[in-house]
């Protein structure tokens, strides 16, 4: 599996205790190098004010420049990161291969730095964000602009990693070297069965006091969560019912704050006592755990036609590891899993569809031996530690096929 000489290099501006796909599947990473014994070091972004550090690797974290909601979004904030990771390449302890995050800015930069010094990287091919800006109606010297920061970075690298097969067939005609898909999983030594949900007392604390769904992770563009907050404001006002979590960050969130002030003040006007739709900061991995264990059904989503439809959200896997249903809506692979193991519910990305669904997810009994089920599943088909180890795999045969 590759001889313990000098130490692989993760560059990314995202990491734990900052939740995302990418901060999940980077630990995973990392927890398999360690068990085989390889030196690693991170490279990060300083976290947002307020979050607390706990960091479990040789992590460095540069000063960067984040937006109010504290996202690094947008090229001159993701440059704040990208330029002091291209002089920690060019001029620090030379790595045997480094590992690179999106986005196309900082994949092109890591090409810069590891071409001059001759240090073989890999690419992890989770989004196509050339096609996403593209989708989304950016301008066309946009799109063109990341298409050719992405296709240096993918043509660069020894090796890409795709998530998925519709992302390992844009990369293969990118001009990647060579692509392995490695799908995304999640981390089953905290999304599990064995994870205590919030008592009654604490969620009522918290403001929950009816059975919920919840949608746990970033709300952006292309997830369109907003969906659910309308799709929600229409069941509740239809039978006075549940409540609907949202914990995250993103774009659609002010959009969701929205529809969820509008709903709470019909809720009051009709004598609710409490708010339908409640929108909460991120949690850390443990206490979104708690969520999702307790909640009646998880909500995810892909919006079609933006550049997305391959995208395989590890949301699903998370809810799917705490034995909670899964209530699909849109696009993308997930769906057929979903289907043919009877993991959850799927719909159309459209109000009524979801609103049907969520008829029947909430009224759907207790079932201890389908949540057995669903988490078995992620165990055997998803697990983030197999994850992990693959990818660490791929990293050692790259260093030693230099």
């Amino acid at each position: 599996m590759g001889e313990k000489n000098g130490f692989f290099q993760v560059v990314s501006r995202i990491h734990l205790p900052e939740a995302s796909a990418a901060s999940f599947r980077l630990d995973a990473v990392e927890k398999a190098l360690a068990a085989a014994g390889q030196e690693f070091r991170v490279l990060t972004a300083k976290l947002p004010q307020g979050m607390e550090v706990k960091d479990s690797a040789p992590i460095r974290r540069v000063p960067v420049i984040r937006d109010k909601d504290g996202y690094i979004k947008g090229y001159i904030p993701y440059m704040s990161f990208d330029i002091p990771a291209f002089f920690s390449v060019l001029m620090g302890k030379k790595p045997q291969v480094v590992l690179v995050e999106p986005p196309p800015t900082t994949g092109f930069m890591m090409r810069l730095a590891c071409g001059i010094r001759k240090i073989p990287y890999v690419w992890y091919g989770a989004d196509v964000w050339s096609d996403a800006a593209e989708s989304t109606g950016a301008p066309k010297i946009v799109v063109d602009v990341v298409r050719f920061m992405e296709k240096t970075a993918v043509r660069g690298a020894a090796a890409c990693i795709a998530v998925s097969e519709g992302v390992a067939e844009r990369l293969n005609e990118f001009g990647a070297k060579t692509v392995e898909v490695i799908p995304n999983g999640a981390d089953t030594e905290i999304f599990n069965l064995q994870v205590e949900p919030f008592s009654k007392a604490e969620l009522a604390k918290l403001g929950v006091t009816e059975p919920y769904a919840i949608y746990a992770g970033t709300a952006s563009q292309w997830q369109g969560a907003e969906i659910f907050a309308k799709a929600f404001s229409n069941y509740w006002k239809e039978t006075q019912k549940n409540q609907l979590v949202f914990i995250g960050r993103g774009d659609s969130m002010p959009k969701i704050r929205e529809i969820a002030d509008d709903l709470a003040v019909y809720a009051k006007r009709n004598g609710c006592a409490y708010q339908p739709i409640l929108v909460l900061d991120s949690f850390p991995p443990a206490e979104a755990a708690k969520w999702q264990r307790g909640a009646q059904v998880a909500l995810v989503s892909i919006q079609p036609d933006i550049g997305y439809d391959f995208a395989y959200p590890t949301k699903v896997l998370t809810a799917l590891g705490c034995g909670t249903a899964v209530l699909y809506a849109g696009v993308g692979p997930a769906i057929a899993d979903i289907e043919k193991a009877q993991l959850g519910y799927t719909c159309k990305f459209a109000t009524e569809p979801i609103v049907e669904v969520m008829r029947t997810a909430f009224s759907a009994p207790a079932d201890a031996e389908a949540s057995q089920r669903r988490a078995d599943w992620v165990l055997s088909h998803r697990s983030m530690k197999e994850t992990g180890r693959k990818v660490a795999a791929l990293l050692m045969r790259v260093a030693t096929s230099k």
